[in-house]
């Protein structure tokens, strides 16, 4: 008990609390659905501001690294768990899903992250704009890598990823995508706040700040932008398999520069260097792509129209680059009492 702080604690009563909402259909597969999306945005929205927030880098290609996790993980499922017209029979028990899932899913962030390297090697002599029409290529490089592979459905798409999510449920009848996304949100913040407050996240901010003068300090700025990068993209990679399971289809088309553009919305919208804004400004922009849906085409003027707003009157986003605890200075020592109320109980 004395490791796990209180937001751990109060985050699993959440969870627990969403799933049997699920189980007893208090939520019904429309709010599931939604609420699957909202932690899928905040996986994306979180990473990427790894990079673009706390690195101060420019990357615009995150819908890239998503696609390769998606279908990495989609087909090593499919190809594992279900008998598909594309690798005939399963080569595992249709059952083992439950237990092996995460573990695809970890291979597709990996294969997202290997590919992030393609980012991550010619950040060594770009910025800014440079960087990102790199970024960009790669986005367009597996793009279209995709749509030329006939053997996982090119342009047409893959699916089957259905029949996974069903073999986890003939094992144990719960909403097991609901719980995979509510797990892999808690463990993306849970890593990147880790992470960015630890001596790398330091090393990081050094190199936003001054990348020459952080050389000096003796930082390894190519080592840090390696890291963040590869950490960023295999997160993206992580949301990618989660929404080919969320939706049981996936096909190139769903990868391109828009998806990559909304993510980059979110991130400016919550505030750069902020997790606390990513989660917010992901809650936010999905659930008003939801509300503004009846709307058609024409909410992409609303919501495009409402960001001008935002940046006219509040440039730096909702958050800043500040966290909650330092909106609310007494949430931060409530959190300390209680974390060592738990260390004195214990």
């Amino acid at each position: 008990m004395r490791n796990l702080s209180i937001p751990i604690l109060g985050y699993i009563a959440l969870c627990v609390l969403v799933v049997a909402g699920a189980q007893t259909d208090v939520l019904n597969a429309y709010i599931q659905i939604i609420l699957m999306f909202v932690g899928i945005n905040i996986i994306l929205s979180a990473s990427l501001n790894l990079v673009n927030g706390y690195m101060g880098e420019f990357s615009v290609g995150h819908a890239g690294f998503m696609a390769v996790g998606a279908y990495v993980t989609s087909i090593l499922n499919v190809m594992f768990f279900t008998n598909s017209s594309v690798f005939g029979p399963p080569l595992a028990a249709p059952s083992s899903a439950l237990y092996l899932f995460p573990v695809t899913l970890v291979a597709g962030g990996v294969a997202a992250a290997l590919a992030g390297l393609l980012v991550a090697v010619p950040s060594f002599r770009t910025r800014g704009d440079y960087l990102a029409i790199v970024t960009l290529a790669v986005n367009y490089i597996v793009k279209s890598s995709i749509e030329n592979i006939q053997s996982i459905g090119g342009a047409r798409g893959f699916m089957g990823m259905g029949n996974v999510i069903n073999s986890m449920k003939e094992v144990v009848d719960l909403p097991w995508t609901l719980i995979w996304v509510l797990i892999a949100t808690g463990a993306t913040i849970w890593i990147l706040q880790r992470f960015v407050n630890s001596t790398y996240g330091k090393g990081i901010v050094a190199v936003r700040d001054d990348e020459i003068a952080a050389e000096i300090m003796s930082v390894n700025t190519q080592k840090m932008k390696v890291v963040a990068f590869m950490l960023s993209s295999g997160l993206a990679g992580v949301a990618g398999g989660l929404f080919a399971h969320v939706l049981g289809y996936i096909n190139p088309g769903t990868f391109t520069i828009m998806k990559s553009t909304e993510v980059l919305v979110m991130v400016y919208l919550g505030g750069m260097g902020s997790l606390s804004g990513s989660v917010l400004s992901a809650i936010l922009m999905t659930l008003a792509l939801e509300a503004f849906r009846p709307l058609q085409v024409a909410k992409w003027v609303v919501v495009p129209l409402l960001l001008i707003l935002l940046m006219i009157f509040r440039p730096e986003g909702i958050m800043g680059q500040r966290e909650l605890t330092d909106v609310f200075p007494g949430l931060r020592r409530w959190l300390r009492l209680k974390d060592r109320q738990v260390e004195l109980g214990d």
